[in-house]
Order: structure tokens, then sequence, then C-alpha cells
């Protein structure tokens, strides 16, 4: 495979995994309401107070592990994370799709959250490969895979949920593992092998920014959450 060619696979690979995990924070979003009513069986009151937790689990597990499997790739590669990453996401929409009760969803939105904290890796693997004076524009790009994937995610959810609750989460199953078939043939290693361990000395901005980024993506996925489950509420008193 020539050299360019390979260059813009992993680029490819690289920006869809980051699609991907924008992807499975709406993907969710259309059918909790009705997934959660059907596993408990009570109100849709009852199902928001859960549906809220759900969220709440997922982003507060990625603000956790963000710089853990940031220290990982530093130590151990960035490849091996951001596979690993794809498995999990492949392994907790499997584990949803067949949840029978609803703490089979809360375990599938720890994995997802973990797994999905790997977007800090994914930028280190970008900065990697990009030259100094082609960064601003590979930083751009991703960050132009998080909006459509913050858009695409509850379309495909709502699309898809006309079939059944749990058909988005078969579809996003298939389209992890593709994704984790594709980086396990064309993303190599981006660090040297004999590279230098990298320190992280404690920064206050670092913090300033995972809190900020943390408190952002909550009043976002709450604030989508309530309006769906009010339009579910108001469709269930007209009916």
């Amino acid at each position: 495979m020539q050299a360019g060619t390979r260059s813009r696979l992993t680029l490819a690979c690289i920006l869809v995994t980051i699609l991907l995990d924008m992807i499975g924070v709406g993907i969710i979003v259309p059918v909790l309401p009705e997934l959660l009513e059907e596993l408990t069986g009570g109100s849709v009151a009852n199902a928001a107070v859960i549906g809220g937790y759900l969220v709440f689990t997922y982003a507060f597990m990625q603000f956790v592990f963000s710089p853990v499997l940031g220290n990982l790739s530093d130590r151990f590669g960035r490849r091996p994370v951001l596979l690993c990453s794809l498995l999990g996401l492949t392994f907790d929409y499997l584990m949803m799709s067949v949840a029978p009760a609803v703490w089979y969803l809360f375990i599938g939105r720890i994995i997802a959250g973990v797994a999905g904290a790997a977007v800090g890796t994914a930028s280190a693997y970008m900065a990697d490969i990009t030259p100094p004076h082609k960064r601003t524009h590979r930083f751009g790009l991703i960050g132009a895979a998080f909006g459509p994937g913050m858009v695409i995610g509850p379309v495909i959810g709502g699309e898809l949920g006309e079939f059944g609750p749990r058909v988005p989460f078969y579809v996003a199953a298939g389209l992890a593992f593709a994704n984790f078939l594709l980086g396990l043939l064309v993303l190599p290693e981006s660090m040297p092998k004999h590279a230098p361990q990298i320190r992280h000395p404690p920064c206050q901005s670092v913090w300033c920014y995972y809190c900020t980024t943390a408190i952002s993506g909550c009043a976002l996925a709450i604030d989508s959450t309530v309006r769906l489950f009010i339009v579910r509420a108001s469709t269930v008193c007209r009916v």
C-alpha cells in the first residue's frame, strides 16, 4: 500500500473513531424513553429520572477516564488504547441491545463512557502523525467530526427506532466493530518504539479544561434528554 493512501486511511480511521464516539452520545436519546418504559414498566416520569442517571453516568466516566487513557496511551502506545476503545464500544452497544433489565443499561453506559474517553488519545495520535504546519487543519477536522456525530446520532436512533427500541444499538455495534477492523488493518502505532516516557506535571489549566468540557457536555446531554422526555410525555397525554 502506498504511503499516501495509507496516510489517508489512517486519518479517516481516526476521524471515524471520533465520529462514532459522538454518535454514541446521541443514538440512545430517541429510543431511551421507550426502552426504559419497556424495562421498568413504569411511567414516563420514572423513565425520565433513570434517563438522567444514565446520562450522568456516561459523562462522569468520560470525565474520569480521559486523563487515565491519555496516560496509558503515552506508556503503551496510541494504537492499543484506540482499538480497545472500539471493542469496548462494540460490547457496550451489544449489551444494551439485549438488556433484560435497567442495570444492564448502566453497565453499558459505564463501558461507553470509558471507551468514549479515548477522544483525547485520538487527538494525541493526530498530533503524532501530523507535521507542525498542518496541525491546525487536522485539529479542525477533529472538531468538525464532533458536530455531525451529535446530529447523526439522534437521527439514526430515531429512524431505526421505528423498527424497535433495540435496533439502533445493533447497527451501532456493527459500525463500531467495522471501525475496529479498519483500525486493525490500517492503523499503525504513531509513537516511536524507544520514545522517552512523557511526564505530565500538574497543570491547573488542564483540569479547568476537563471541568469545562464535562459541564458543557452534561448540560447538552441533559437538555436533549429533558426535551425528548417532554415530547414523549406530551404524546402519551394526547393518546
